[in-house]
This record gives C-alpha cells, sequence and structure tokens, in this order.
C-alpha cells in the first residue's frame, strides 16, 4: 500500500509518497543524477546499502557522507565538511544531495544543498517518525550555535520526499516514542478528530502498526502540507506547527542537546503552552487532561527536568526565532483542533506555568 500527498506551490511543487515497504518510484529529480547522498553513523549501517542501491538503479552516480549520529552534528563546522565532500564529489547545479535519516541529518544536508553553489536540488529521505511527519516537509533547514538551535539556516524546499515506514522498525523505543509527540501536536492544532483517534489507537501505534502508522503518518502530512502551501516562508498560520517548541527548544539549549530527544522537550513544551492556554485563552481545562494523559500513554515526558530555572530558560527563550522585540510569542490552544499563533503572555504567568509543571 502507498499513499502520496502533494505540497502545492506551484513549479515548486513536490510530493511525499508513503510507502509501507520501500522508498517507491525513485523522483524525477533524481534519475541520472550526481548525487551526495548524506546519513548518520546509525542509518548508514542500517539503510545506507539499501538507499545507495536504489538510487544507483535510477542511474545515479552516488558519493556516500556518514556524519556522526546526534544533535551535535547539526553544526557550521559539520557544514563546513559537507561542502568538502560535495566538492570532492564532483557536485554541480544540477546535482542532488539526499538526506537518509532522522531530522539532523535532513535538517544539515538541506542547509548545505540550500547553500552549495547558491542552492541545489535536495530529496529526503526520513527513517525516523519525527522527521517524516514534521522536519522532512516544508524546507525549513538550519543548524545550530551554541546560543540556540536552528539560529543559521534557509529555506530549501525538496525536489521530493521518499518515505518508507518500515525502517520505523529500526528505531530505538525512546526514539520511536520522540516522534510520537509531533503526530500529537498535529492534533492539538489542526485537527480533533485526528487527535481523537491517536487516542484510541495509541497501544497499536505503540506496536508499530503498519496500517495505523500509514493513516496518521499520511494525516500528519496533509496537514503540514496544507499549511506549507498557505504559508510557506511561516509569516502566519504555518507558525501553528510551533505550537510546544517555543518551551521545547528553550529546554533543549538548557539541558543540552544531547540530554533529551526533540520530541520529549516538544511534549514538555505542549503541556506548558496547555498550562496557559487554560489560563490565557480559555481552553477547557479538560482538554489539557486529555493531552497530557495521552502523552503519558505514550511514554512521553511531562513535567520538567529537574534543576531546571527560569531565569536559564528565559535565556533561552531570548534567541527564540518567533520572539518580537525581544519577547517570547507562543502558540496556544482554545480547544484541541484550534489554536492561535503569536500570543504574547506577561512575564508572571510565564513563570507561574513553569512552577506548575516543574518535576
Amino acid at each position: 500500500m502507498s499513499q502520496t500527498v502533494t505540497v502545492e506551490l506551484g513549479p515548486r511543487s513536490y510530493s511525499i509518497a508513503i510507502q509501507r515497504e520501500g522508498f517507491g518510484a525513485v523522483p524525477s529529480a533524481l534519475a541520472g543524477r550526481s548525487v551526495l547522498l548524506v546519513s548518520d553513523s546509525n542509518v548508514a549501517l542500517r539503510h545506507g546499502d539499501r538507499a545507495a542501491a536504489w538510487l544507483e538503479a535510477a542511474g545515479c552516480k552516488v558519493r556516500r557522507a556518514v556524519v556522526p549520529a546526534g544533535e551535535n552534528s547539526k553544526s557550521l563546522d559539520m557544514a563546513g565538511r559537507l561542502f568538502g565532500e560535495a566538492v570532492a564529489g564532483g557536485l554541480e547545479r544540477s546535482s542532488v544531495i539526499v538526506a537518509l535519516g532522522g531530522g539532523m541529518v535532513g535538517d544539515l544536508a538541506g542547509f548545505v544543498a540550500g547553500t552549495f553553489l547558491r542552492g541545489i536540488a535536495s530529496v529526503q529521505m526520513p527513517t525516523s517518525l519525527l522527521a517524516m511527519v514534521d522536519s522532512s516537509i516544508g524546507g525549513k533547514t538550519a543548524v545550530n550555535l551554541p546560543q540556540g538551535k536552528n539560529l543559521v539556516g534557509v529555506f530549501q524546499q525538496p525536489a521530493a520526499v521518499a518515505i518508507d515506514l518500515s525502517t520505523l522498525v529500526t528505531l530505538s523505543d525512546r526514539e520511536y516514542v520522540s516522534g510520537l509527540a509531533e503526530v500529537v501536536k498535529y492534533g492539538v492544532i489542526s485537527d480533533a478528530d485526528l487527535f481523537d483517534r491517536i487516542e484510541q489507537s495509541a497501544p497499536t501505534l505503540l506496536k508499530r502498526d503498519p496500517v495505523t502508522l500509514e493513516m496518521v503518518v499520511a494525516r500528519c502530512c496533509g496537514i503540514k502540507a496544507e499549511m506549507v502551501s498557505r504559508d510557506e516562508r511561516e509569516q502566519g498560520p504555518r507558525a501553528l506547527l510551533n505550537f510546544g517548541h517555543t518551551m521545547g527548544h528553550a529546554i533543549e539549549a538548557a539541558v543540552g542537546y544531547e540530554a533529551l530527544l526533540h520530541g520529549e522537550a516538544v511534549a514538555i513544551g505542549m503541556v506548558y503552552a496547555a498550562r496557559l492556554s487554560v489560563a490565557e485563552r480559555g481552553c477547557p481545562a479538560a482538554d489539557e487532561v486529555r493531552l497530557v494523559a495521552l502523552l503519558r500513554r505514550l511514554g512521553l515526558p511531562v513535567t520538567l527536568p529537574s534543576g531546571l530555572t527560569w531565569p536559564a530558560l528565559r535565556a533561552a527563550m531570548a534567541t527564540d526565532k518567533k520572539n518580537q522585540a525581544g519577547v517570547p510569542r507562543f502558540v496556544l490552544a482554545d480547544r484541541i483542533g484550534q489554536c492561535a499563533f503569536g500570543c504574547r503572555v506577561e512575564e508572571s504567568r510565564l513563570v507561574a506555568a513553569m512552577d506548575s509543571i516543574g518535576g
């Protein structure tokens, strides 16, 4: 079985191919091209040979580059190394950089593609749930700085996204569950029926049932594709995708990118945003309870790591790209399935909400 979702961007439109097994048909952007296949040290061992064979069968000349696994590789230094690999591989403006891996690889390889030779094509082949439903779609690519996450980047829409759901079998339980945080997010921001289905199918989702996964991944991709089509550069409603991320990114920066996985930090950030939503926008308290209960059922954290202080979190928020005049902005919920973006909250209420979800 397979499904296809299209990101409608006029002449730059592209397809997201979702397969239960296999990467599907080779996108036309790849046929016969020189390719730099970028993966991390974990993914390269599990899927690198199969992906390279898929590309070579399409007549691609493939050069492989492997970066160390982990968020620390999403850096300017590692981007510089990949620029060198691209030069050594003889990549030209007609060449393609293929990102095989999770969100870190997709962001890093996409950033390199968007800046090498002033921009060449990229294709995303996500192998983590988080990357499948979120980071591989929409063209936001970036690397981190010590001061914060994703502070240097470009919009680089991929030429195609190829999703093979069978790659999720090789994820650790922790990595897989981390991706479920982004799945839950889509229900909160846009689709109450999806949230209901996630609640009802939580046991089969945790078992990685391919039928359930195909349904959920396709719906999440569809929501993001629609938002990107309406607001490619995040000037308006695409900002809804940042629900839970203002606090989530601050937690990652404060505790270190290797201490928590992105989805774990976002899960805590969603609890924080839900607490603010009840106080600031009249979101039903029952909806907050449902969200927290679902995150717990899926095995995601719902309280702040011990030892975190408001000054540390507030300092991390100061570098958030969604700030306006140095003041953080939040995505807050009116109810499950409907949110507002660009919300400003008084400092005292931000502190009170943090205190209420402390570990």
